[in-house]
């Protein structure tokens, strides 16, 4: 994993402005291990904020109270939250058609404070492994520079 985080950390450490940066994030995250979409968000006092997405679709909610859906259950609980069936999970926010699993990392600053959430789709029930959990846990760890400027 520690490839993961070499390739994370060389393209957070370029000039683009911060968006981009989590834009490019994004993209590599869901090109490298095939996920639909890919989200990073901000979390503030009251509300979850997106800022950088893959795809040219924002996603259907791009702002949302703090206390909503799986994001807010992962920042409520400070652990990931892995939905291998959307279909079956009340809290589910329905972003696009089509969606089958959904997992939230929790993104920590240095100090420990939740300050963002990692959020990934897949089109496919079940698509979150042992190996993919882990590789999701380590890109949140590896995005973390992105709030460090805030």
């Amino acid at each position: 994993m520690e490839q993961v985080t070499k390739r994370l950390r060389a393209l957070l450490s370029g000039p683009p402005a911060r968006e981009e940066r989590g834009r490019q994030a994004a993209e590599w995250i869901r090109s490298e291990r095939g996920y639909r979409w890919v989200w990073i968000y901000d979390v503030g006092a009251d509300a979850i904020v997106a800022f950088a997405w893959t795809g040219d679709r924002a996603p259907a909610f791009p702002r949302f109270p703090r206390t909503l859906g799986l994001s807010g259950a992962a920042v409520a609980s400070g652990v990931p939250v892995i939905v291998q069936d959307v279909s079956n999970d009340p809290r589910y926010l329905t972003t696009f058609d089509g969606t089958g699993s959904e997992a939230i990392f929790p993104v920590r600053s240095r100090a420990g404070e939740i300050v963002g959430t990692l959020d990934v789709e897949s089109d496919r029930v079940g698509a979150f492994t042992t190996s993919g959990r882990v590789f999701l846990e380590e890109c949140a760890l590896a995005i973390s520079p992105l709030w460090s400027d805030r």
